[in-house]
């Protein structure tokens, strides 16, 4: 599977949709953030000290957040204008932080989860939190001679009093920026493994889709192969009798007739036999020719059952007919895919393999008692091949759990008219009553 470089790999840019989001967010922090200025100077608690004018408070505020409208489209430009808007806000003493600090955080979180270049993103996320760490030092340095004596009066811990204020100050932006550090890194990587998840995900799907094709060609071909063994033997068999009707054309008219007569059967028998495999005819050089099999084989498959521990039945209902010997072929290879079904995953005891000749067609059915959940694949190779045999010769196949439990596999074959039993004909349901006092014949 092809998945993109963990290292390589570059996040796709946002969404319509997100770069909306971005500007409501951006106009919410903004407008939050006014809102903050208009409740500190009500309050006047000006931490920082003497506050610049009106307009100058009211630039400051929303030069610090206003930009992250851009926040997902340009994350490296708008960090580095939200930190430098920071710290000169801080330094002009403009009496709004709270929610300068909120988008001081956002800023750079987004740098962390957004940034296409991951080296260029951790540098300046190292750096900007640098810069802060540093400004808060000489914040420090310069405000520490000018508390008031009195600002401590009260204090009555084991640390001293300013020591304790700046640990306590140090802690909450280690806090506040590892974080955001934290939480940016976390989105990038998420947003990594969902982008490898789908690519994965879409390779199975092909790969899937492939297999699906390889393995309908392959039975095409494996069909196609038994077609042929069917086809050649009538057209042999016409070879024949054409001989034949050509030696005694002149001295017995009576057998050339019959000889024609044979040639005619054999070449309708042909041409449909054809008709139903028009399409799937293929040639592989590499391809294995599969073992002739037939309905009179279905025997040996439940012998072979047997033989591997199973409890194995076999029941021929209705008259048995001659039916071509490509319906006869693909009913034995379904048999024996379902056989070998509950042999390799069914974790059975009991199996019973039914013939039913019917009065327009032929059927066969297998049925166990191992595990009936979680054993359908509709994209299954055995199933594939079922389904392939059945519907080239205008059948219907049915696959799935029962009922009460177990594994069933029924496939009919319809019959053309020269192939079904001659004379009055039973119902089906009475042949199965009739069969099923009797013990099945193996």
């Amino acid at each position: 599977m092809t998945v993109a470089p963990r290292e390589g790999w570059r996040r796709p840019g946002p969404t319509a949709e997100q770069r909306r989001n971005d500007l409501w967010i951006g106009l919410g922090m903004t407008g939050l953030a006014l809102v903050s200025l208009t409740l500190a100077r009500s309050t006047g608690a000006f931490l920082l000290g003497p506050p610049p004018s009106g307009p100058e408070q009211l630039f400051w505020t929303v030069a610090v957040t206003l930009p992250l409208i851009w926040r997902r489209r340009r994350p490296t430009a708008t960090l580095l204008v939200v930190a430098v808007a920071f710290i000169a806000a801080q330094a002009r003493s403009a009496p709004e932080s709270q929610f300068s600090s909120w988008a001081l955080f956002c800023a750079l979180y987004t740098v962390g989860a957004w940034g296409q270049d991951r080296q260029l993103s951790r540098r300046l996320r190292i750096g900007v939190i640098a810069t802060m760490f540093a400004w808060l030092g000489l914040y420090y340095a310069v405000m520490i001679d000018h508390i008031p004596a009195d600002t401590f009066a009260d204090a009555v811990g084991p640390v001293p009093p300013v020591l304790a204020a700046m640990v306590n100050g140090v802690l909450l932006n280690v806090l506040v920026f590892g974080f955001a550090y934290f939480f940016g890194e976390t989105a990038w990587v998420a947003a990594r493994r969902e982008h490898e998840l789908r690519a994965q995900a879409e390779d199975l799907r092909r790969s899937q889709a492939e297999a699906r094709e390889r393995a309908v060609l392959g039975e095409r071909v494996r069909i196609a192969r038994e077609l042929h063994d069917v086809v050649a033997h009538h057209v042999s068999v016409m070879g024949v009798q054409a001989s034949a009707c050509r030696r005694v054309f002149d001295r017995d008219p009576g057998k050339a007739r019959t000889a024609l007569t044979a040639i005619e059967q054999s070449a309708r028998t042909a041409v449909d036999e054809l008709r139903r495999m028009l399409g799937v005819l293929r040639t592989s050089a590499d391809a294995e020719p599969p073992a002739a099999g037939g309905v009179e084989r279905i025997g040996e498959l439940v012998e072979r059952a047997r033989a591997a521990g199973l409890k194995a039945t076999l029941g021929v209902y209705g008259d048995p007919v001659a039916v071509p010997e490509s319906v006869s072929q693909a009913a034995y290879r379904v048999t024996q895919e379902a056989v070998t079904n509950t042999l390799k995953h069914a974790e059975a005891a009991l199996l019973d393999v039914r013939v039913r000749y019917l009065a327009r067609e032929v059927e066969v059915d297998v049925t166990d008692d191992g595990r009936g959940a979680g054993r359908v694949n509709a994209v299954g190779l055995g199933l594939i091949g079922m389904r392939e045999r059945v519907t080239a010769h205008d059948g219907d196949l049915e696959a799935g759990p029962r009922a009460g439990g177990g594994w069933r596999v029924r496939a009919r074959f319809p019959l053309a008219a020269s192939d079904r039993p001659v004379g009055p004909q039973r119902d089906p349901g009475d042949r199965d009553r009739a069969a099923a006092g009797a013990e099945p014949s193996a």
